[in-house]
């Protein structure tokens, strides 16, 4: 439950990333005001193992400015571009929030098959 009033529920997919994509979502979401829908369409970084890969790099997906990669390879960090956008190595997401006034806010991932639809 946040300050507001709004309470929210989500989750991820993504083995040992879940951590990392549920802090990022919570961070963009909440934490800077970014629209929910926006917060889970944006693009996603991933450090370390996850679903049983041995790579321990940094891993983006293919959204994110050439500019910061640069930077990133500049500083020395093991740093892999992936080939996807929207990458399923990155998980999904799924979130619902409940607003004061009642309304509920559903939104998918668009890393997966899915969707979100009100009744």
């Amino acid at each position: 439950m946040l300050n507001d009033g709004r309470v929210i529920a989500y989750g991820a997919m993504g083995g040992d990333g879940q951590p990392q994509t549920q802090a990022m979502i919570f961070a963009r979401h909440v934490l800077h005001g970014v629209p929910l829908d926006k917060a889970i369409d944006a693009p996603r970084w991933l450090l370390g193992r996850t679903w049983g890969s041995a790579h321990t790099n940094l891993r983006l997906e293919s959204r994110f400015s050439e500019g910061l990669v640069d930077r990133l390879l500049s500083a020395g960090h093991d740093v892999e571009v992936l080939p996807d956008a929207y990458s399923d190595t990155m998980g999904h997401v799924g979130a619902v929030v409940l607003h004061p006034d009642g309304t509920l806010e559903g939104v998918h991932d668009p890393r997966a098959d899915g969707g979100a639809a009100g009744i």
